[in-house]
């Protein structure tokens, strides 16, 4: 299948990286030219994105940054994915492997033994929840799926550690959210390096879009990964630059809930940067965010509520034709603009 993509540059004439065009792909049909991606269908259930919405983390992990061992027993599961529901939370996103700055991996075995009766038990009590999985391996996603019903899968790697994932989510016709990350949990915050941060995961975004379209995956979500395998001004100029993903037209979420880019810039601690995570949240609303991935459901909520607000009344924040804004930040703003048509068969 070709899909016609076009292309806009705003590039500097003499120094250009030996004239080497560095490709941002817009997955959309010639008839469908620039429609975005508003749902998400995970067997029939739909989440609409036309407003953002929040997913809640439920962490079966005993080391996760701030809420490792909270929730060791089913009884503690149920109730933690019941308190994501009520506060307004549209996903659970259940992880039982921590991925934090020099987490060391665990074995397949362990993860599935801690994930699989989690799930069991959300899914048991709460039917109809969406579900998400917090999984870079294939086969433990087959296998929750297996046994559990289709979920989303939340793969931080975005098929980095597995090979098999794009092959096996297309399978299995689930959900899939993309991440970006340099490097692994264990090293990945020794010294990362962009030449420029929004290209370069632009780039990977491109390639593996392509990838997952070739493998069958109708729905993919994409996270360019903050704090992983980034430095804190990365982070930051990431956040700033946030709206430059558009370009994909996909759904983009946002985890950043009272991570160190938060509390190492205040000099605090995980459990005082609720309020921060809540100034960062806004800004990533404001930056486009379709899903916000948290501890704190009810904050990040209201946060979503007085956005909607906003951009309800305010004539500033209503939907436009899709215009490349003003590239100041994006590819190094410069003297010619150069319009392409490209053609990629997927």
């Amino acid at each position: 299948m070709y899909f016609d993509c076009i292309l806009f540059y705003f590039c500097e004439t003499h120094d250009f990286k030996s004239s080497k065009l560095h490709r941002m792909l817009i997955t959309t049909t010639a008839t469908k030219f620039l429609k975005r991606k508003n749902t998400i269908n995970l067997n029939g259930q739909i989440l609409n994105l036309t407003q953002p919405v929040v997913m809640g983390i439920l962490n079966v992990t005993p080391d996760s940054f701030f809420d490792g061992g909270k929730y060791k027993t089913e009884k503690k599961v149920v109730k933690r994915a019941e308190e994501i529901l009520e506060q307004g939370g549209s996903v659970i996103d259940i992880g039982a492997v921590s991925t934090q700055p020099g987490a060391e991996p665990i074995s397949t075995k362990e993860e599935i033994d801690r994930l699989l009766p989690a799930v069991k038990a959300v899914r048991k009590n709460f039917p109809d929840a969406f579900i998400s999985i917090d999984t870079y391996r294939s086969w433990v996603a087959l296998k929750v799926i297996e046994d559990c019903g289709p979920c989303m899968v939340n793969d931080v790697s975005g098929g980095n550690f597995d090979a098999h994932m794009f092959d096996t989510i297309g399978k299995l016709g689930v959900p899939y959210i993309l991440m970006h990350m340099q490097g692994t949990p264990l090293k990945m915050q020794e010294n990362p390096e962009y030449e420029d941060i929004i290209r370069d995961i632009s780039l990977f975004f491109t390639d593996r879009v392509k990838k997952l379209t070739k493998a069958g995956v109708k729905d993919v979500i994409i996270d360019p990964g903050f704090g992983f395998g980034k430095t804190l001004e990365h982070n930051y100029e990431l956040l700033n630059r946030l709206d430059s993903f558009k370009v994909f037209q996909l759904p983009l979420l946002v985890g950043v809930s009272r991570k160190s880019m938060i509390y190492k810039l205040l000099k605090t601690k995980p459990e005082e940067a609720l309020n921060g995570t809540s100034v960062i949240n806004t800004l990533a609303l404001m930056g486009g965010a379709d899903i916000l991935r948290v501890h704190d459901v009810r904050e990040a909520v209201e946060a979503v509520q007085i956005m909607n607000k906003i951009r309800s009344t305010s004539e500033c924040f209503r939907k436009k034709p899709f215009v490349i804004r003003k590239i100041k930040h994006t590819l190094k703003m410069t003297n010619d603009i150069l319009l392409m048509t490209i053609y990629f068969d997927l």
